[in-house]
């Protein structure tokens, strides 16, 4: 089972995907299961290295250059990572997929969704995610969060107001393109809150309820 989260910066992805696990984990304690994240993977040193040059502020790199690293490091993590747990029947929770590439590089960089959905095509095989969880937030919230609550800032927090909007629309136009894979959260709301809606949401999806039963 391939869950992937998605969400503007700031709405609250890296700290729900640790909360799900641990709901999850209470109903099932043998439960077999890998965290991961893009751009990068944790502790593959390849795509861990480009995904250092994608955020690097200082990296001068062009809107297609961007893209085909990206690209590139998504490969590596799905050989390394994504490909082997999903064979041993593990629940995969990534943060950050190809989603965020159809957003970020598609609508916000202007490279056009067809260009990158061809490029993803190529690179991805049939590793689509069984279910993607969007954590919706506006603008104005990202931007609270993003301002109030990091301390490190990288290339991507360093863009305008116009590209991180562009971003939130291209989201939007994502999942009214394919709804049935998508579970929409209000994000702006307690942790609790948010986690008790997606278990709920999980466990009314007959494909979630079908592989639990059988894991």
């Amino acid at each position: 089972m391939f869950i992937t989260l998605e969400g503007p910066d700031g709405s609250g992805k890296s700290t729900i995907i640790l909360g799900l696990i641990e709901r999850l984990l209470s109903k099932k304690n043998n439960l077999k299961y890998v965290i991961t994240r893009e751009p990068g993977g944790r502790d593959i040193k390849e795509a861990e290295a480009i995904r250092k040059i994608i955020l690097d502020g200082e990296s001068n790199l062009s809107s297609k250059a961007e893209a085909m690293l990206y690209s590139a490091s998504r490969r590596i993590h799905i050989d390394r990572v994504i490909s082997p747990a999903l064979k041993e029947n593990k629940l995969v929770l990534c943060d950050r997929y190809i989603d965020s590439f159809y957003a970020y590089q598609g609508y916000a960089r202007d490279l056009g969704i067809e260009w990158v959905k061809n490029i993803t095509e190529m690179v991805i095989d049939d590793f689509v995610p069984n279910i993607t969880i969007y954590l919706d937030i506006n603008y104005e919230q990202s931007a609270h969060r993003r301002f109030v609550t990091r301390v490190i800032t990288d290339r991507l927090d360093a863009e305008s107001e116009e590209f991180h909007k562009k971003v939130i629309d291209g989201y939007k136009s994502i999942i009214k393109s394919d709804p049935n894979r998508f579970i929409v959260i209000d994000a702006w709301r307690s942790i609790s809150e948010i986690l008790d809606d997606i278990i709920k949401a999980l466990f009314e999806r007959k494909d979630f309820k079908e592989w639990w039963e059988q894991v």
